[in-house]
């Protein structure tokens, strides 16, 4: 099961300064967190990021998990766990479970509260694909593919969406009707057929157009065909 946690605001604490600690910086900080990331050495791109003043760095040496965690203070909403070394990724999900802290363990999602599915991003959508754990360069390839498949015209449909959406709230009480304006409205050649030439404007038109029709009081006795685009 696939959930979106809202990580906006969160202190998250990133053990380990390479390329997996810095992927994972960069999620975070795409969900609006506070970095802390702790390591003896950082990988360029962590510095760059420490140097454009979006994480906090703390050069430290880690040889027990316990007395780590016992000294953070104050304790992270999220400690990753991201060394080389798997027993002390371990030992630091273990003793931050204990803490109170979401874990997450990059070598061993079976001890990891939750797992970092790959992304696919394309304007405002965003499409998670995990594999649970079992192949993340599978996951990769098939994020790659799903990004190809979204088009400009399901783009422009999801902004037509947001706008008619808010329209109905505020002139359509009955849930049900707001509800056979959305899909007419989404199944509607002609609005396809201008979202696809990027006609914004007068797909917006004729959505109106279409809310404007299921505003009438005694719309269950229209006929949705008759309705001319």
């Amino acid at each position: 099961m696939i959930i979106d946690l809202k990580f906006d605001g969160k202190y998250v604490v990133i053990i380990g300064g390479g390329l997996e600690s810095y992927r994972k910086t960069l999620s975070f900080l795409n969900a609006g967190s506070k970095v802390l990331v702790v390591s003896m050495s950082f990988s360029s791109c962590i510095k760059k990021l420490h140097r454009m003043k979006k994480i906090d760095l703390l050069k430290a040496e880690i040889k027990d998990g316990r007395s780590f965690i016992n000294g953070l203070n104050p304790k992270p909403d999220v400690l990753v766990a991201a060394t080389n070394d798997q027993n002390l990724n371990t030992q630091l999900v273990k003793y931050a479970k204990e803490a109170g802290c979401m874990v997450y363990a990059i070598d061993n999602p079976l001890i990891s509260d939750f797992i970092f599915p790959a992304l696919a991003r394309i304007g405002e959508v965003r499409i998670a694909i995990s594999t649970d754990g079992r192949s993340p360069a599978m996951a990769r390839v098939l994020r790659k593919k799903i990004e190809k498949m979204i088009t400009q015209e399901d783009l422009l449909q999801i902004k037509l969406q947001n706008y008619v959406r808010q329209i109905l709230k505020q002139r359509i009480l009955d849930q049900k009707v707001r509800k056979k304006a959305i899909y007419k409205i989404l199944k509607d050649n002609h609005i396809k057929s201008l979202l696809r030439d990027e006609k914004f404007n007068e797909a917006q038109g004729v959505a109106m157009k279409i809310l404007e029709y299921f505003e009438i009081k005694d719309e269950g006795h229209k006929d949705l065909s008759v309705i001319k685009n």
